[in-house]
């Protein structure tokens, strides 16, 4: 069958709701030990940390506001990268290793200059060999969502500018993260006491993408008229509007390992109060090619070097802009997210299976700092999604005919979001800063069968509803320059209602009729939080946090009733599920300033009443009724509870050894482990392997060259039914990018940034422990990314 596109453009018709959640930012900070030092490009972090130190590019009242303004600057924004000592007059401005040292716990960042260089068609490719976190990896380039820690799905959350991104990727690993890297400018993981803010199904972490689609400020070219809070000066601010002008970036790629095809158009432009951004994008790619097997020739078509069924599409589109007024502004964006790719595995060829996704988005926010003597801003975000996609393969493999819709999943979903942050005031031991929120979402799922919508079997699950009202406060106790601790607190109420039938106690068909049987539950969980962070000798910076989380059971561990294919399960939902509690304890130890910049964290997490799907070890069909049928081949599935032990820890660290030719060399290293058993001993699935890695850079103002090997050892520690050992592998990595400013009116651009990485240099066979088909589909082999990004 022809993998043809066919896309259906829906930029509206979605309701629009409020959604909140507070952006923050990190500048760089000067370091006190090398004055001659180079400084290091800033790294912005948008989403951790509960106070909010940053705002939009605004234009003052009068000039009595400076005074205003002032209070603003006094708290300014502290740093996480950090000049490099003995650098040369060229200042290195790639590759350099970004350390948060302001958070509570440990904040990965990922610039956007490595995005560009790394590629990836989904989040959890591009962060899959990061220190403490991988990807699902169930469909390599169009189905990977990120696993932090060993937990995944209903404990990390996803969000892109402070809204969730409310795709489907939770409800089942083939499906896609509709939060794509091309389109994205910046990503941070962020652990710890933070995730509170956006809600208890964060216990793992989340996982937020940031971009212009809603601009907070006016473009560069356009903002020389306005002053931005936080700016360590005290000139007076100024009142002129400011002249129109406009912007573009390029984003462009070929990456040889799937004959892959992407490019990206950004346009930001603005003046007069206003700020617009528009992006378009797409990508396409074949079959991918896998190592160990050998070529043979059909029709003059090499076939069998490839890993079936695994070609993908994609494409979006956004446009949103902003307004500006005196002391805050307010903005809007739409948003079209669009995929077509083929599940990869045995099942997932011989029935040429593949997924058509589409996901209408809009968001809004907006913040307002008064001329108040108590309130220091307002904020609020929200958003409305509509998404659905339908799965669609062969009933018959043998039958080309019998091609159709075999099963679809609607997500319809809307959030809303308020934050007030209040000034700080002095409580004599400290001075205190408090945000305080509230936050309100409605869900709405379905997944019904195309055959027969109301069979009580055929389709996941029935139709169900999920509405969830919270309310959080931070308090953050500055006690001196160098002590700083945090108190956080969130509430939230949770009612789900839906339908479940009435499944014998051993999960066997006895001959008796189910019927189905409404359920209507409600959950209040409650979390709270603790932590310290102390600047200690020679730039260290230690932390430690305490975290008590509860979380809700979701739908689909309620609701579920039936085959899931992606899994390979016949999935039994529990509507006896109670609340989870997670109890965690982290400390960290990090440096970002001078040659020798790392970041160490060990963390201890206890869980009462961790919810997993627990294999019976029956064998069932499409049915109910076929469970325990001698030639079934689905693995039934209940939803469970045990209690469980996490306990890991990552390292990683960039040494600047010294000067060469004209840059900086230097080595890096990194190492991660998690361990995850019941309390009786036996191991939880799908737990990543332990990994250690390493490599050499040089680094000048213009050039980044590099080579690391990342070494992933054998793991053995698989749950007793139906998870197999997975061998190690080695991942090398090689790359060089060039960055250069350009004469516009010579070159068109004014900025280029061009490179080559070589992927999988050995052409290991790599298999993802973590994912469910990881028996039948490897990794993608040997391959180099040619990545090329213009600014106009």
């Amino acid at each position: 069958m022809s993998f043809e596109l066919r896309r259906v453009q829906r930029l509206g018709g979605a309701s629009l709701l409020l959604l909140g959640a507070a952006a923050t930012s990190a500048s760089a900070q000067e370091s006190a030990q090398d004055k001659s030092s180079t400084e290091l490009p800033a790294v912005t972090v948008t989403a951790p940390s509960p106070i909010v130190r940053r705002a939009a590019v605004v234009p003052s009242r009068t000039a009595g506001r400076g005074t205003r303004t002032a209070r603003v600057r006094s708290r300014e924004r502290t740093a996480e990268a950090a000049p490099a000592a003995s650098a040369p007059a060229a200042a290195p401005q790639q590759g350099v290793l970004p350390i948060v040292t302001n958070q509570f716990a440990t904040v990965t960042v990922v610039p956007n200059e490595e995005i560009r260089r790394e590629g990836g068609g989904q989040l959890g490719d591009l962060l899959f060999s990061k220190p403490g976190i991988t990807g699902s990896s169930f469909a390599p380039g169009a189905s990977s969502r990120p696993i932090i820690r060993g937990l995944d799905v209903n404990r990390v959350g996803i969000v892109e500018n402070g809204t969730n991104a409310n795709g489907a990727s939770d409800l089942g690993e083939d499906h896609f993260v509709p939060v794509d890297p091309l389109a994205t400018n910046q990503v941070e993981v962020i652990r710890g006491p933070a995730a509170l803010r956006y809600g208890s199904m964060s216990i793992g972490g989340v996982v937020a993408a940031t971009n212009n689609r809603i601009p907070d400020a006016l473009p560069s070219c356009a903002a020389a008229p306005f002053q931005t809070y936080g700016l360590p000066t005290k000139a007076p601010l100024a009142t002129a509007t400011s002249s129109p002008c406009l912007t573009a970036e390029t984003r462009t790629s070929f990456d040889s390992v799937n004959r892959g095809v992407e490019t990206g158009i950004l346009l930001d432009g603005g003046g007069n109060n206003f700020a617009i951004h528009a992006d378009a994008y797409g990508r396409n790619t074949s079959d991918y090619y896998i190592p160990g097997y050998p070529y043979r020739f059909d029709n003059t078509r090499p076939v069998g070097s490839r890993q079936p069924n695994s070609a993908s599409q994609a494409d979006g589109a956004s446009i949103g802009g902003s307004y500006f007024f005196y002391g805050g502004f307010i903005g809007a964006a739409i948003t079209q997210n669009d995929a077509l790719y083929h599940i990869p595995g045995i099942d997932g060829a011989d029935h040429q299976t593949r997924i058509d996704a589409h996901q209408t988005k809009i968001t809004m926010k907006g913040e307002y700092r008064p001329d108040a003597a108590a309130i220091d801003a307002v904020r609020f975000w929200a958003g409305a999604t509509d998404y659905r996609h339908n799965e669609i393969g062969l009933a018959d493999p043998a039958d080309l005919n019998s091609d159709g819709i075999r099963q679809t999943f609607t997500n319809k979903e809307q959030e809303v979001r308020v934050e007030v942050q209040l000034m700080p005031f002095n409580a004599r031991f400290a001075e205190v800063t408090t945000a305080f929120g509230l936050q309100a979402g409605h869900q709405e799922l379905t997944a019904p069968s195309p055959d027969d919508p109301g069979s009580l079997f055929n389709g996941l699950w029935n139709p169900n509803h999920n509405m969830r009202e919270a309310g959080y406060v931070f308090n953050e106790l500055k006690f001196t320059d160098t002590t700083k601790a945090q108190v956080a607190g969130r509430i939230e109420h949770v009612d789900l209602s839906g339908s479940t039938p009435n499944f014998p106690a051993d999960f066997l068909p006895n001959g008796d009729p189910l019927a189905s049987m409404a359920r209507n539950l409600h959950f209040t969980p409650k979390s709270g939080s603790v932590g310290l962070i102390q600047q200690l000798p020679y730039d260290l910076v230690g932390s430690l946090t305490a975290q008590y989380v509860e979380r809700a059971p979701k739908p689909a561990e309620l609701f579920s009733r039936g085959a899931h294919d992606a899994t390979a399960t016949f999935d039994i939902g529990n509507p006896n599920l109670t609340i989870e509690t997670a109890k965690t304890v982290e400390v960290g130890l990090r440096k970002a300033t001078g040659p020798f910049r790392f970041e160490a964290t060990a963390y201890y997490t206890r869980f009462d009443n961790f919810i997993f799907r627990r294999l019976t070890g029956v064998m069932c069909g499409e049915d109910f009724a076929s469970c325990g049928a001698p030639d079934a081949e689905l693995n039934q599935a209940v939803y469970s509870q045990r209690n469980a032990i996490f306990r890991g820890g990552e390292f990683q660290s960039q040494i600047d050894v010294g000067p060469l030719y004209g840059g900086i060399w230097g080595f890096e290293n990194q190492f991660d482990i998690v361990r995850a058993t019941f309390t009786d001993g036996t191991n939880v699935p799908r737990i990543p392997p332990a990994r250690i890695g390493g490599g050499l850079f040089w680094r000048d103002s213009n050039w980044l060259t590099r080579i690391n090997l990342l070494h992933a050892f054998p793991q053995s520690n698989v749950a007793e039914i139906a998870e197999t050992p997975t061998p190690g592998y080695n991942l090398l990595k090689a790359e060089v990018s060039y960055k250069t400013k350009l004469d516009p009116n010579v070159f068109g651009a004014r900025e280029m940034y061009a490179g080559l990485v070589g992927n999988n240099l050995l052409n290991e066979k790599i298999r993802n422990s973590v994912s469910y088909n990881k028996d039948e589909v490897l990794m993608p082999g040997i391959g180099v990314r040619a990545f090329a990004n213009f600014k106009f």
